[in-house]
């Protein structure tokens, strides 16, 4: 007989205690998977998950963040079980996306928690609709530059997973985000395996990873010029096990953002809310409630 010395875990245990609802919404034309939970009447929080995600990476962080805020974590266009619409998503696509969202759900104001490709977005978001935005928490940011070796990976890893959805190829993608191994747990790669074997995923993969393609890439990237722009507070978290790219975007956007901190967590890698959700938690908190 085995003995389990590992503590099990799993999406549903992150969320058995979390008072929440899973639902649909027509965003601009968008069928729009969401979670939600917290109180209505508390101020908006929208969770950003990145590239061909969903928003099951935020199960270790809704229920502490629900005490406070009215939590929203959301498929974008094309990723997860949201609709996936026939043409590139690039960064411009994704920021319509969030803001048609907000407008479905009569939010006015919110803030956010991007990862990767999510704070790409809500950076973007964060320069076009200053107004909308309270504060900004940024994990593994992504968006000012490019790094041939990096982004060949992504586009290798995501492709090779949506032309073949094989447990040992979905597996490999969260071997590159997640530092620990016991963390890579079986939730998350069968939830992915399932959401990549959808009929229409493969098609959409090519709409997802092209925002990758130089021509793409280099307009879509945020100049230094426009991240000095953004008047939120901003929380970088800089995940020391993460990979040079990140590392580098997180050490020099901090300095370029008016009002920016860093959070350092080690031992985790693209994934830090996930990996340390006790950590970030505590630390996120106190950012997004400072001084309200």
């Amino acid at each position: 007989m085995s003995i389990i010395t590992t503590p099990y875990e799993s999406i549903w245990k992150h969320l058995s205690k979390v008072a929440f609802t899973q639902d649909w919404v027509d965003a601009g034309g968008v069928r729009t998977r969401y979670i939600r939970a917290g109180h209505p009447d508390s101020p908006a929080l929208i969770m950003l998950h990145g590239t061909a995600g969903s928003h099951e990476g935020f199960c270790a962080n809704l229920g502490a963040h629900a005490e406070h805020f009215n939590c929203f974590a959301i498929d974008l266009v094309g990723a997860g079980l949201t609709d996936k619409p026939d043409h590139d998503y690039e960064i411009s696509t994704y920021v319509t996306h969030v803001l048609d969202f907000m407008r479905a759900m009569k939010i006015e104001r919110a803030s956010f928690i991007g990862v990767s490709l999510g704070t790409w977005v809500a950076a973007r978001f964060a320069l076009q609709y200053p107004e909308r935005v309270d504060r900004i928490t940024m994990n593994a940011p992504f968006g000012l530059s490019d790094d041939a070796q990096e982004i060949a990976g992504i586009r290798e890893r995501r492709g090779r997973a949506f032309e073949d959805p094989s447990w040992e190829n979905i597996k490999t993608i969260f071997d590159n985000l997640i530092f620990r191994p016991e963390k890579r747990i079986p939730d998350i790669i069968g939830l992915r395996q399932a959401m990549y074997l959808e009929p229409n995923a493969k098609a959409a993969s090519n709409h997802i990873l092209n925002l990758f393609s130089p021509e793409l890439l280099g307009r879509n990237l945020i100049a230094p010029e426009d991240w000095k722009k953004i008047r939120a507070p901003v929380m970088v978290v800089l995940s020391l096990r993460d990979r040079p790219l990140f590392l580098n975007t997180a050490r020099t956007i901090v300095r370029l953002i008016p009002d920016a901190r860093l959070l350092e967590m080690d031992e985790v890698g693209h994934w830090p809310q996930f990996e340390n959700p006790e950590v970030f938690n505590r630390a996120n908190l106190a950012f997004m409630l400072e001084e309200r």
